[in-house]
């Protein structure tokens, strides 16, 4: 289960999205991000799919892989569903007790659903297409332009990007714990929340002491390289715009005044 989580794992490639600049592929994922909620009507949601199918393609990353970044969350997904099928009042689809489900909560559960497993593939797709050392580069541009009022640029995209290099690292850490737990007789599977709780010490301690140890590794190679921050650093590799992250924003600008119109019914 943890090693289907893909979060900060990147995919290389040369296809048109991996070439595009990555303050574009940043920007234009929080503007399709916040697209998605404009969604209201099925005709809007066919509209964003064909955009997110057409990206995928663009992009040239596997269909499993896509998936595989859902994978995970469908708990989530489906929590999300049925929350929404049993609180959202309107005509009565079915009654089951005190359980009642509308036709209305169906709707809006299939809507909200939607809206995440949009989220979350759109977020993987960032990520797969732009390495993390590009994407700290981005994201540090990006914040330059606040660093007059005060925002610590550089530092705030190095956690970033650090945090999101060792997501992938601490989770076949911790998959390896618990298969060396478990072939010594630990149970994660069975038993009362509490046992099952409790049954996680062994594998939290050693994670900790493993997660501090790659921090101070860390720590010290950066000190041996003598780092001191971006005050003065350059960059071998300087970020530019071209024709593709052109193409690429306004496609999604289009996308999002095409969801505009349908909202608001122009």
């Amino acid at each position: 289960m943890l090693t289907d989580i893909t979060l900060g794992q990147y995919y290389p490639g040369e296809s048109f999205i991996h070439q595009m600049d990555p303050r574009t592929k940043i920007v234009c994922t929080m503007i399709f991000i916040a697209a998605i909620f404009l969604a209201s009507s099925p005709l809007s949601y066919v509209v964003i799919t064909g955009f997110l199918a057409l990206t995928i393609f663009y992009s040239n990353i596997p269909l499993k892989l896509v998936v595989k970044s859902i994978k995970p969350l469908w708990f989530i997904l489906i929590f999300t569903f049925l929350i929404h099928i049993f609180t959202t009042p309107g005509q009565m689809f079915f009654t089951f007790g005190i359980i009642h489900a509308s036709k209305e909560g169906i709707v809006y559960g299939a809507y909200m659903t939607l809206r995440l497993v949009y989220l979350i593939t759109f977020s993987s797709l960032l990520t797969y297409t732009t390495s993390p050392i590009v994407l700290t580069d981005g994201i540090e541009a990006l914040l330059m332009k606040f660093h007059k009022l005060g925002v610590p640029a550089h530092e705030l995209a190095m956690m970033m990007s650090i945090a999101l290099r060792f997501i992938p690292t601490l989770l076949e850490e911790t998959d390896r714990i618990m298969k060396a737990q478990a072939s010594r007789g630990a149970n994660f599977t069975t038993g009362s929340i509490m046992q099952k709780a409790k049954s996680m010490i062994p594998v939290l301690v050693p994670l900790f002491v493993s997660a501090f140890r790659r921090a101070d590794d860390l720590a010290t190679a950066m000190e041996a390289r003598c780092y001191r921050g971006g005050e003065g650093r350059s960059k071998m590799h300087q970020l530019c715009y071209t024709n593709k992250d052109r193409i690429g924003f306004a496609a999604v600008m289009l996308v999002t005044l095409i969801l505009l119109i349908m909202r608001v019914g122009i």
